[in-house]
């Protein structure tokens, strides 16, 4: 039997999809979700092999689920928002169904997922965690796992972000938070106006930076309104001397 996971707010298009599933015998419904954090535990419990799965969701939305995932199902998106068709595919979804939407239409994305059969690899992971960053929550948060939670990050409560080997810290008010993820993409999709990179290994929020040092030759660092000290690299300190107007 393949396993099949419904994670959508509207309990209506939830009992759509399974009127519509009654057509396969071979698939079994193993939960449905109404929000992502519902979604998320029953992926981690259930592990279907396809998901039918809406975009704009209350608390994270479809793509921000997705970037938490560790091993990603197939998934077909269902959403009343055409304007999310190009990254639903950007991100090698199986299909994309816009609401509302009929047993034909249906029928023809579950053909597509039977005719590939697997999951999406981490290539195509990858695309997801840049689909998501893209999409216009995004722009203001930024979602991580801690420990066995969900935290929502607000991008005004970012201090500064530092980078660990995959990883980034993100260092807030309420702790550090690790993030699977390079510096590089937050510099690319960060708001250019509130953050700067000063260093490859260093981006820090601008309205956070008291000071600024002379450190070591031709060197400087950063003093936060934290008092953390952040160094300063030749290619950074350009960019640090436009963003404050010195």
């Amino acid at each position: 039997m393949i396993k099949i996971l419904i994670i959508d707010d509207e309990p209506l298009a939830r009992n759509i999809i399974v009127q519509y599933l009654l057509a396969y015998a071979d698939m079994e419904i193993v939960a449905e979700c109404g929000n992502g954090f519902e979604g998320l535990k029953a992926i981690n419990e259930h592990q279907p092999q396809l998901i039918f799965l809406d975009i704009q969701m209350p608390k994270i939305t479809g793509f921000e689920m997705l970037e938490l995932l560790d091993e990603m199902p197939a998934i077909i998106f269902t959403t009343a928002y055409d304007e999310f068709a190009l990254k639903a595919f950007e991100a090698n979804a199986i299909d994309y169904l816009l609401k509302p939407f009929d047993q034909e239409r249906f029928n023809k994305a579950v053909d597509k997922f039977l005719a590939n059969n697997q999951s999406q690899t981490d290539h195509q992971k990858i695309k997801i965690e840049r689909v998501a960053q893209q999409t216009n929550t995004q722009n203001e948060r930024i979602v991580v796992k801690s420990g066995n939670k969900i935290k929502i990050i607000s991008i005004y409560d970012i201090t500064h972000l530092a980078s660990d080997d995959d990883y980034v810290n993100i260092y807030t008010s309420d702790g550090v938070f690790m993030k699977n993820q390079t510096l590089t993409f937050f510099e690319q999709n960060l708001n250019k106006k509130l953050f700067v990179r000063v260093h490859r290994s260093y981006m820090v929020k601008i309205d956070q930076i008291t000071k600024l040092e002379p450190y070591e030759k031709e060197g400087y660092l950063i003093i936060l309104k934290t008092g953390e000290k952040i160094p300063v690299s030749k290619t950074g300190y350009p960019k640090l001397k436009a963003v404050l107007g010195i």
